[in-house]
């Protein structure tokens, strides 16, 4: 079927709710990924991409996750257990190509506290599942090629390597960054699928905490 650009709503999971992200979440965004080592590996830029302030926060998140026409950003949301409804991150379906059936996932950052548990695995689900749902052929991922733990969990999710674009856009210090490429193409979405959906039993009905959670085997 052809590609159609989702409605805004709300995605539940077990562990967490992908709540349409307003400007009202900017400060429990900052609180949650406005920190050294979720701009230490690549997000945002790099080091030298970690917003000051509020003010410098505001302009980040405003620029990263505005709603668009090719863009529908997300607040991750805890779902149970004693911090139930905390905002732990945000991701995005951008760069929406219609006529190609092609979207992107990214722009994704999670408090560190929340590293290692089933919050990514769950939040790939849902956002996968949306775009193929929604007739998208291609999902494309990507990180900065130097993000060892962005570019392993990535892959772990069964996306497929397709390169580096070399000297892709200039980090906020000036330096260069080279960007690399995966995708998921429709054909492989039920293994990933069911990849995903192993790795959550495996976690079990424990609720994700900010407190300190197992780690996801």
């Amino acid at each position: 079927m052809p590609a159609r650009r989702p409605l805004v709503h709300t995605l539940e999971g077990r562990n967490v709710a992908l709540t349409p992200l307003g400007e009202d979440d900017f400060p429990s965004l900052r609180e949650a990924i406005g920190r050294p080592e979720v701009f230490a590996g690549g997000f945002g830029g790099g080091p030298s991409g970690l917003p000051s302030d509020d003010a410098a926060f505001e302009v980040f998140a405003r620029v990263s996750y505005t709603p668009a026409s090719d863009a529908i950003p997300f607040a991750v949301r805890l779902r149970g257990g004693p911090d139930d409804g905390a905002l732990v991150g945000a991701t995005k379906l951008g760069d929406l190509d219609l006529p190609n059936e092609s979207a992107h996932i990214g722009w994704t950052g999670f408090d560190p506290r929340v590293w290692g548990t089933a919050v990514n695995p769950e939040v790939k689900l849902l956002m996968l599942g949306l775009a193929f749902d929604h007739g998208f052929g291609r999902v494309k991922l990507q990180a900065d090629a130097v993000n060892a733990r962005s570019r392993a969990a990535i892959a772990k999710l069964g996306a497929s390597f397709e390169g580096v674009h070399r000297r892709a856009m200039r980090r906020p210090d000036g330096t260069w960054r080279d960007t690399a490429v995966y995708a998921i193409v429709v054909d492989e979405w039920p293994a990933v699928r069911a990849g995903l959906e192993a790795r959550l039993a495996a976690w079990g009905d424990r609720p994700v905490t900010l407190a300190g959670s197992p780690r996801e085997r």
